[in-house]
């Protein structure tokens, strides 16, 4: 067995392509149609056609679907976010207590195992005496068992009504919406208002789905007409008017009002069976829910209201309005018994203000849904909120009350009323709402959208006197916070030093809370986004001292977008710059200990990591390995960092050899610091760094270095973790192209007279051969890279050279008959391993890529022979048995062997398969 002989000179240029000057850049955009060219010439647009974008036709297609989907979605709008609210109101208030009852139906207490055998006629008997279990004083029942018996109930009242006992499914209906009464536990009222009004939603759906089908069908089941979605009472039959009637006479019958309210809101939508304006009757209720005197009761009945007219075709918000005028009035007797009293009793209260808030939160959002400027101008009047149709007037509103009503406004309203709006703030102090908080989201609100300058002006003059007596800084942060972006918008120096100032010196005489922090951290990180350049925000007065007061995770995340920041240049090379950066990425490291986030960990790493990768200390390259030692020690727990540390070392040591006085003594210690330092990376990434700093040490001559570099790279891969599922194709198919580049490193690397001529070819194929987790294909392909480069250090003349001043092994075993013997000699077995492990592959479509790769590797190391060619014959056998006979792949090694080997082509194999 021979090698085959190769003049890489004459092949490359054989197998070059023809090179002919291109007319235009291949990434420039390519010339109009003559007839496009012709509009963008009239026209003076000269972009051209973009494939991705649609037709016009395609346009005006997709259009009418557009409009069709949103019109259908629009109708199931209301009833989706009100599934959502009643989400995020149980979330806003969880319970977690145990709920005492005293006075409540014993429906709720009854156990389901006890009282199977009669559960309806027991029922009954509760209804009829509800005095009976009175005198066992008070109940305990958790949260959890209450919500599982009202899910039993709502059971059935669901199997009462298909029995068609009507009569027992309203009774308990009504003993369920009595439960909305009890207030004394307050944690727990808004999830009974879900759990409660869930109920009553399917009881006004099965009402209304037993009156609508007697309109539309007789006794006999026959049909008589399909009422159509608007359709008029005139349409309904005398029997389904008689029903509807008799529903609503029994629910007005019902002597408790809460209860009454919340049954006839169930069946509201039933009043289009007798009225044509179903709308009048809320009014009525709104008046009804002035007789409730729990200011949390009525508040939510208010909220069912506005959830229940939303199922009516059309309706005015004026009943809105004059709910959103009786809570305030509420709210202000609520607020003024809160500020004339102390302690516990205040903030019960106060929890009452914070349980009422969502409802005025929905019923504001009801009442500004798609209102035209002139509605909203009427509503406002109607709130009592304006002198005329364009001035707020300075008049008595609740501060929460307020606050909702300006996060609803469109900003349009917001901007042109904004001075009379900071009166109503100031005027309107209450304990229903912090103030700061309005002040707050009115900064929020005008950064909307881009207000004239001179409105900005006039708002943070006015808003700056206001936070000035402010000795909180958590109020003092959530306003300024609000106006930061303001400010920075439009440049307004001024105000960012009295905001800074104020900052400053409240957190130093207070010191910063944990509450204060995530406000801080909010401020801090816009101004680091706004400024481009690092060295202006540290030039901002008192933005050093407010950095120093900082910690915790929020200070771990400013350091990270200064980071961030610094690192948007190629370069850092300011010293005082290099050192505080150092410094923060120091403190960051040292804080990993004690984040929880497994996440912020990578991101610090690779923040960390950039930094030190654009640190340039110039010609002083002495300092910049000094830098990097210093990073080695402080940064030892990011496995990346070192990484870069390895690839910054080694790209000092090639600046070095390109200056005009090179130092081998500071190449040395660049190789050695790389060197010392990649044992203590983890992981895959050991081999590919070992072999890069081996190619360092090769340009700058260190032949000393580079054995030992080579043996530790190769020795990586017994430490390697086997490879499974956690590991990807990409890991895999990385760490066998590394594989292959260290065998065309090889190339190059002269032998060692001290060691055998195939020293590392045989060390690295013993150690594939020996470890168990490299699969068939990955053997392939190395055993075909190791065979290849034996080829490739048998030729007279190798096919490159980086180092010139290093000789190769063509020169250094030229004529010496041994070397290639031991070259021929390991191809021999890796030969015959290729070929067994070729066999071994499971897969047959993979079994016969990895012949054909096995054979087109043969057939371009060795000459003609019968060994050979009887090789090439058992591979390809393999192929053919295992791929289609169309299979390029398998057609293209075919004539590869005839050609190599012309003289066992008729014999061997032929190009019809």
């Amino acid at each position: 067995m021979e090698f085959r002989p190769r003049n890489y000179t004459t092949d490359n240029a054989s197998h070059a392509l023809p090179r002919v000057r291109a007319d235009a850049h291949p990434l420039s955009a390519p010339p109009p149609p003559l007839a496009q060219l012709n509009v963008a010439v009239d026209s003076g647009n000269a972009d051209f056609f973009d494939p991705l974008r649609g037709g016009a036709d395609n346009d005006a297609k997709a259009t009418p679907l557009h409009h069709r989907n949103l019109s259908e979605a629009a109708g199931d709008q209301p009833m989706k976010e009100w599934t959502s609210f009643r989400r995020l109101l149980m979330q806003k208030f969880p319970v977690s207590k145990m709920v005492s009852l005293s006075s409540m139906p014993d429906v709720l207490m009854r156990s389901g195992k006890s009282h199977e055998k009669s559960s309806t006629s027991m029922h009954l008997e509760e209804l009829d005496d509800p005095q009976k279990f009175a005198d066992e004083g008070a109940k305990v029942i958790t949260w959890q068992e209450y919500v599982s018996r009202l899910h039993e109930l709502k059971d059935e009242i669901t199997r009462s009504w298909l029995a068609e006992d009507r009569v027992t499914s309203l009774k308990l209906s009504i003993q369920v919406a009595k439960l909305m009464v009890d207030t004394s536990v307050f944690e727990f009222y808004p999830t009974l208002f879900v759990l409660v009004t869930d109920i009553m939603d399917m009881l006004g759906d099965l009402v209304w789905k037993r009156i609508k089908r007697k309109a539309e069908f007789t006794e006999d089941g026959a049909l008589v007409c399909n009422l159509a979605e608007n359709f008029k009472a005139s349409d309904i039959c005398a029997d389904a008017k008689e029903t509807c009637y008799n529903w609503f006479s029994k629910i007005g019958a019902v002597q408790d009002l809460l209860p009454r309210i919340y049954l006839e809101l169930a069946i509201l939508p039933c009043w289009r069976f007798l009225l044509d304006q179903p709308i009048d009757s809320l009014q009525r209720l709104v008046m009804m829910t002035r007789g409730l005197g729990n200011p949390v009761a009525s508040a939510y009945c208010r909220l069912y209201m506005a959830h229940c007219a939303q199922k009516l075709p059309s309706h005015d918000i004026g009943y809105l309005v004059t709910c959103v005028n009786d809570l305030r009035v509420i709210l202000t007797q609520t607020s003024a018994a809160n500020e004339s009293t102390r302690g516990n009793f205040k903030n019960n209260k106060k929890f009452q203000i914070s349980l009422m808030e969502p409802t005025i939160e929905y019923i504001m959002k009801c009442i500004f849904c798609g209102l035209s400027q002139r509605r909203i101008n009427e509503v406002l009047l109607e709130l009592g909120l304006m002198e005329n149709r364009q001035n707020f007037g300075t008049v008595s509103c609740a501060s929460i009350v307020l606050h909702h009503l300006l996060k609803e406004l469109p900003i349009e309203v917001v901007i042109s009323n904004v001075l009379h709006i900071l009166h109503l703030i100031e005027f309107n102090k209450d304990s229903s709402y912090d103030q700061h908080l309005n002040y707050r989201l009115l900064g929020f609100r005008l950064y909307e959208r881009k207000c004239p300058v001179d409105i900005v002006n006039a708002v943070l003059d006015k808003v700056m006197q206001v936070i000035a007596p402010y000795e909180s800084l958590y109020a003092y942060l959530n306003v300024v916070d609000a106006y930061a972006d303001l400010i920075l918008q439009n440049h307004m120096d001024n105000h960012l030093d009295i905001i800074l100032g104020g900052v400053s010196e409240r957190a130093s005489n207070g010191g910063v809370t944990e509450d204060e922090m995530p406000g801080l951290q909010s401020l801090m990180v816009k101004l680091l986004s706004h400024f481009e350049c690092l060295e202006d925000v540290f030039c901002l007065d008192h933005f050093p001292e407010i950095l120093d007061v900082m910690h915790g995770k929020s200070q771990d995340v400013v350091f990270l977008h200064i980071l961030n920041m610094a690192t948007r240049s190629s370069h850092i090379r300011d010293l005082t710059s290099i050192q505080l950066l150092f410094e923060i990425s120091q403190t960051l490291h040292d804080n990993m200990e004690f984040m929880s986030v497994k996440d912020d960990d990578g991101q610090v790493a690779r923040s960390v990591s950039r930094f030190v990768h654009t640190v340039d200390y110039g010609t002083e390259m002495e300092h910049h390995l000094a830098f990097l030692v210093d990073c080695r020690a402080a940064f030892g727990r990011f496995n990346e960092l070192k990484e870069t540390l390895v690839h910054s070392s080694n790209s000092l040591a090639i600046q070095s050899l390109k200056c005009a006085k090179k130092d081998l003594s500071f190449f040395k210690s660049c190789v050695t610091f790389s060197e010392v330092t990649i044992p203590s990376i983890t992981g895959q990434r050991q081999f590919d760094l070992f072999l890069e700093t081996a190619e360092v040490a090769f340009l700058g001559g260190l032949v000393s270095h580079l054995d030992g570099l080579i043996d530790s790279a190769i020795g990586c891969l017994c430490t390697v973790d086997k490879i499974d599922g956690f590991r990807t194709p990409a890991d895999v198919e990385g760490l066998v192209s590394s594989i292959r580049k260290l065998c065309g490193f090889l190339v190059m690397v002269p032998g060692n007279i001290n060691l055998p001529v195939t020293y590392f070819p045989n060390n690295l194929f013993t150690l594939i051969s020996s470890q168990s987790w490299f699969d068939p294909k990955m053997r392939t392909q190395i055993f075909s890279a190791i065979l290849l480069l034996l080829t490739t250090l048998s030729q007279k003349t190798l096919p490159y050279h980086a180092n010139t001043e290093i000789p190769g092994n063509d020169m250094l075993y030229y004529g010496d008959s041994s070397y290639k013997q031991e070259l021929v000699s390991l191809s021999k077995v890796v030969l015959e391993n290729l070929i067994c492990v070729v066999q071994q592959e499971p897969s047959k479509t993979a079994r016969g890529s990895m012949a054909l790769e096995a054979c087109n590797c043969v057939a371009s190391s060795f000459t003609l022979s019968n060994e050979v060619s009887s090789i090439c014959l058992t591979l390809i056998e393999t192929a053919k048995s295992c791929l289609s006979a169309q299979d390029r792949c398998l057609q293209s090694t075919i004539r590869l062997v005839n050609k190599q080997l012309p003289t066992f082509a008729g014999t061997m194999v032929s190009t019809s398969v």
